[in-house]
């Protein structure tokens, strides 16, 4: 029996990834070691989306061959799928599993031990093709997690001109209604939020076969499951349907969340961005989310520095963001991925440029979610607890710091009169009838 250690790089389908991977790890006799330099097997289950992904990979790979030298590794994931040789060849790394391959990774390492080879072995099919869905609900990626990600799509079948992850996770699939709804009544049974997530989440239930969709899903978990609170992570802004925002708006067991990623403001990087959309259908269903749910969370995904942004159309992009209800704001800097047409572009944006729209959007998006925040002082909020340091998390998405201690995962409603620097403060003055129905009391915790 070995252990390993797995660390998981990138969004919440690689936390799932990994997930997964470790259930299958664990079903062939081996255990979790608390740290990678404990391990006998290092799984690194990379992300590419960006070149600072990327080297976040190569040096933490660097950094676990100093500490364990002894310690096989494994690169998996995205990076391992889009540049399998360049993985191969740094030193300490024995295996290089594509994307194509997770779910063969225990077989992989059995064989290979038994004919004790060693170094470089690459494993990797075509993503394009890929049909397995791998995937396991996350419980403990974080400390303190109490809000499991449960990864129900993978892979993506649009071709965004800047994005690589169709070629290193293939095209859009679902996991089964079915086993949608067992795993969320599993995790119903140990936790009061679930977070379902996707690489392209609102494209669920689009295979040809399939005449569901995503909001018909919802509706059968709210039937038939007793989940306190499910929550949507990123769904394309044209794949907010509007059966999909009255679902939400009208259930007091979805959480009030929308994040729509918008990527640009000015409909010219849009087309060059190959989106299929533009200012006026973003513009469209932003409003009518904040129409169904006054108090809801709005949050954006934004590219800066996109090859030709030109001066004006950042503008056109900052102007066009601040006009919308939108509360956050995750502001990415372009970065070249090769293999894509965005790399070849011509008029690469001068980083330096990049990194000050970067920093203007920033502050725009502080200065929005600071005027969001502000219009809840004095309100109820219902937040899930996260731990026993006094946080928690509101349905609409601020981050709330508790006046006492409480346990973790529990949906509780508190009252917020302060603003901290990233969420807000509970009430701390507690009020009271006294015995003889005079007058209240007031105490601070």
């Amino acid at each position: 029996m070995g252990t390993y250690y797995i660390q998981n790089f990138g969004c919440r389908a690689a936390q799932s990834d990994g997930a997964a991977l470790g259930s299958l790890l664990g079903r062939d006799g081996m255990v979790p070691a608390p740290e990678s330099r404990a391990a006998d097997l290092v799984v690194l289950n990379t992300c590419t989306v960006t070149a600072a992904a990327d080297d976040d990979v190569r040096q933490t790979l660097r950094r676990v061959r100093r500490e364990n030298p002894g310690a096989r590794i494994l690169v998996t994931g995205c990076y391992a799928q889009r540049a399998p040789e360049e993985l191969a060849a740094m030193p300490g790394v024995v295996w290089v599993v594509g994307n194509t391959h997770k779910g063969r990774i225990p077989e992989i390492i059995a064989r290979t031990k038994s004919e004790a080879r060693t170094g470089g072995e690459i494993h990797i099919g075509d993503a394009i093709g890929q049909r397995e869905f791998l995937a396991a609900p996350v419980e403990e990626a974080a400390g303190d997690r109490t809000r499991p990600n449960l990864k129900i799509q993978d892979g993506c079948s649009n071709r965004c001109s800047f994005c690589i992850i169709p070629f290193v996770r293939g095209r859009s699939r679902s996991m089964a209604a079915d086993e949608v709804v067992a795993q969320v009544r599993d995790l119903a049974g140990k936790y009061r939020e679930v977070v379902l997530s996707g690489v392209n989440l609102g494209r669920w239930g689009r295979e040809p076969s399939s005449k569901v969709r995503l909001a018909d899903l919802l509706r059968r978990l709210l039937r038939e499951t007793e989940v306190e609170r499910l929550r949507l992570s990123s769904v394309e802004p044209m794949d907010w349907s509007d059966a999909l925002l009255e679902l939400a708006a009208g259930s007091p067991r979805i959480a009030k969340h929308v994040h729509a990623p918008m990527q640009s403001g000015s409909d010219e990087v849009l087309r060059r961005m190959r989106r299929k959309y533009r200012s006026r259908h973003y513009a469209h269903r932003i409003r009518k989310a904040r129409r169904l749910m006054p108090g809801a969370a709005i949050g954006a995904d934004v590219m800066v520095g996109f090859p030709g942004e030109t001066d004006e159309e950042f503008e056109e992009s900052r102007g066009f963001i601040e006009s919308l209800p939108i509360t956050y704001l995750h502001v990415f800097t372009y970065s070249a991925r090769p293999g894509t047409p965005a790399a070849v572009a011509g008029e690469q944006v001068p980083m330096g440029v990049r990194k000050e729209r970067n920093r203007v959007l920033r502050e725009l998006a502080a200065a929005k979610n600071l005027e969001f925040r502000k219009g809840f002082l004095g309100r109820r909020l219902s937040v899930v607890t996260l731990g026993q340091e006094r946080r928690a998390l509101s349905g609409n998405y601020i981050q709330v710091e508790l006046a006492r201690p409480r346990p973790a995962n529990e949906i509780v409603e508190v009252e917020v009169d302060g603003i901290t620097s990233r969420g807000m403060r509970e009430n701390r003055c507690v009020c009271w009838a006294a015995p003889d129905g005079g007058a209240r009391g007031k105490r601070r915790e």
